[in-house]
């Protein structure tokens, strides 16, 4: 059986995405189908869009969003229709080295391949990016890729958590050791880099220093926990660190942005024993160059994360329970709602830097 959803689909790289009718079949073992409510517009999904990384087309894609489950397939039992998910990317298979020791994000089991769900008018395979493709009104998706939440967790806001806030805040509390009284650096204050700065100020860090092109979005970092801004486009960045810290540097720099430049300058904004966290994904091709002699004989470190080294059953829980103390915003990061009609025009406002997080919204909740 197939169901008929409205669906952005993308046709070729660089063009606008056009909205179509699809048909989505029954969910398989182990999926389960979900009615997406709020679907969040991440940079990842941009690349895709134009693509920086490749890929077959025609694809759906959509990986930062939240909805309810409608059906199930055969095998899963701890979800059932009417739950209220998160959904994310994070394919797991449970069982590997890395997922026994609570790493699923680095999965490396042996994970099904599986045909796309999801044909077009004509019968053509249609691509289910990311095992998510929730630029959808519906979507099948792996129970090991979605965390049920509390009912009324607001769904705009609940769909963040599914990459830019656990990759950002995981950033700051996984991959890296910040303990109070450090000094940090978050490189981009885009949306993942406004979460990296309240994953700072949750860790404890003493001084938290934004970095950007963009005084509005500086502005705005300080909003969200910074200390301390710099324009690196008017200020040359490692001399305003070192008179901010008064010589010492920096603890840890984390890198948001995914472009050669910042990598390759995090690295002279250290102090000794500090470490960056590269978290920003560059584009197929990008390489950069450090100075390994420095690295090695100041005891520093270049660490590597994936959506913040997240374990989903434990961290989107643990995230929630920070915003609903208060410690931790969701809402501040929306910049305005759309209707799928219009994710083109939406799509542009965050490839522009207009915008934090857009966010597509499929319907009215009333369940």
């Amino acid at each position: 059986m197939t169901t008929s959803i409205q669906a952005a689909v993308c046709r070729e790289f660089g063009a606008p995405l056009t909205i179509e009718t699809l048909d989505l079949a029954d969910p398989r073992p182990g999926e389960v189908q979900l009615r997406v409510v709020a679907s969040a517009i991440c940079h990842s999904d941009i690349h895709f869009f134009e693509g920086a990384w490749g890929g077959k087309l025609p694809a759906v894609w959509g990986h930062e969003a939240a909805g309810v489950v409608e059906a199930v397939g055969d095998g899963v039992t701890d979800v059932e229709p009417g739950d209220h998910v998160v959904a994310t990317l994070i394919r797991s298979c449970g069982t590997c080295a890395n997922c026994a020791k609570g790493a699923s994000v680095a999965c490396v089991g042996t994970l099904e391949t599986r045909p796309t769900p999801l044909t077009d008018a004509s019968g053509t395979p249609v691509g289910h990016g990311l095992g998510t493709a929730c630029f959808a009104e519906r979507a099948n998706i792996d129970r090991s890729q979605i965390v049920i939440i509390d009912k009324d967790l607001d769904m705009a806001a609940a769909s963040l958590l599914a990459c830019g806030v656990i990759t950002g805040v995981g950033a700051a509390l996984n991959a890296t050791d910040i303990s109070s009284g450090d000094v940090v650096v978050v490189i981009g204050t885009g949306g993942v880099g406004l979460n990296a700065v309240q994953g700072a100020k949750l860790a404890g860090a003493s001084a938290i220093i934004a970095v950007d092109l963009s005084d509005d979005k500086l502005a705005a970092a300080e909003t969200f926990g910074a200390t301390h801004t710099i324009n690196s486009g008017t200020t040359d960045l490692r001399d305003e660190v070192k008179r901010v810290t008064n010589g010492a540097m920096a603890d840890h720099v984390l890198v948001t942005v995914g472009a050669q430049g910042p990598i390759e300058q995090a690295p002279t904004l250290l102090a000794p024993n500090g470490a960056v966290v590269i978290v920003g994904m560059p584009a197929r091709g990008v390489t950069a160059t450090i100075d390994p002699v420095t690295l090695a004989a100041a005891n520093q470190r270049i660490i590597g994360t994936k959506m913040g080294q997240s374990t989903i059953s434990d961290d989107i829980p643990r995230l929630i329970g920070h915003h609903r103390s208060g410690s931790l915003k969701l809402q501040e990061l929306i910049t305005r709602t759309w209707h799928l009609d219009e994710i083109n025009e939406a799509i542009s406002e965050v490839t522009a830097g207009r915008a934090v997080r857009n966010v597509i919204m499929f319907d009215e909740l009333n369940s």
